[in-house]
């Protein structure tokens, strides 16, 4: 048996947040030994009783672990928990796998996978899709950049956590294609929330329009759950818009350096820019509505 083909008896994770702490679970599920840690002290916790063991610092946790995954909010914090003091690389051994999961600039995951590559350390990106119903159902939606036979060695342990699954191509695609997803899923939202804006001041049930979209060609998982959030008023977090704004800006970036235009990225990016000038950026991105409510000087609800 080769070194690539001998199964992956322990695994870590630091980062146990929104998306996190539901993985962690699923893979305890599966039957994986796991170590973790995270700042979240409660999420922390709740693993633990279910069976993980707590580690001091990223360092611990990679020193313990044949594969780290991580879970966290931006690209700085990333960078300062796979290689500050005590950091990830400082534990991890040669012929261990970091399986970045954030969602972060191509440029970072590709300057994080040439570092720990000459320690003799794989790095898959692999950042997800599906929100915090996709992390607990194990049905997210994997987008991974990386070697393809670093990506086959650790695809069961993936499998335990999301469903679609899909090597992209080198260090940086999985982000890429994070990007061209969140560009989607910005769109759609803004999409869905002028129709039913549309539909409240032509004076028609926006509800009942939304059942009648979702029969036809503008059926969508955002119209599906997205739709129904924001007549029901309900933005509790299921994606926060803080992040998708931070993930739009990433797209923004980089669309400049390769000299391309991205019109409704723009728009989206400042609609979440007016959410923030509320102070309203820790709600679902589906508040997103709120600020064409006020500027059609209507709310969308039943009715």
């Amino acid at each position: 048996m080769t070194e690539m083909d001998r199964p992956i008896k322990q695994v870590g994770f630091v980062g146990i947040g929104h998306m996190g702490k539901p993985m962690c679970l699923n893979l305890l599920k599966a039957g994986y030994p796991l170590i973790l840690q995270g700042r979240n002290q409660k999420n922390v916790r709740e693993v633990v009783l279910r069976g993980a063991r707590e580690a001091s610092t990223p360092r611990d946790v990679a020193q313990s672990a044949e594969v780290v995954f991580t879970s966290l909010p931006d690209d700085r914090v990333v960078e300062e928990i796979v290689l500050g003091k005590n950091g990830i690389l400082e534990g991890m051994r040669k012929g261990s796998i970091l399986i970045e999961t954030s969602t972060i600039s191509p440029l970072t995951a590709r300057r994080l996978a040439a570092t720990l590559s000459e320690r003799g350390i794989e790095m898959l990106d692999a950042p997800l899709s599906g929100g915090d119903v996709g992390a607990s159902e194990g049905t997210l939606s994997i987008m991974v950049g990386g070697k393809p036979e670093t990506f086959k060695r650790v695809l069961p342990i993936l499998e335990k956590v999301g469903r679609n699954i899909t090597h992209v191509g080198g260090h940086g695609a999985g982000q890429v294609a994070k990007g061209a997803n969140q560009i989607v899923v910005a769109l759609t939202i803004e999409a869905v929330a002028e129709a039913l804006i549309f539909a409240k001041k032509a004076g028609v049930d926006p509800e009942k329009v939304r059942k009648a979209l979702m029969g036809g060609f503008a059926q969508s998982r955002v119209l599906e759950l997205h739709g129904q959030r924001m007549l029901d008023r309900n933005f509790e977090p299921g994606g926060k818009a803080r992040l998708h704004r931070k993930d739009l800006l990433i797209v923004s970036s980089l669309a400049k350096e390769l000299g391309i235009y991205l019109p409704g990225t723009s728009m989206a990016l400042d609609l979440w820019n007016a959410l923030a000038a509320q102070g309203e950026l820790d709600l679902d991105h589906s508040a997103l509505v709120k600020v064409l409510e006020m500027m059609s000087r209507t709310e969308v609800c039943p009715g």
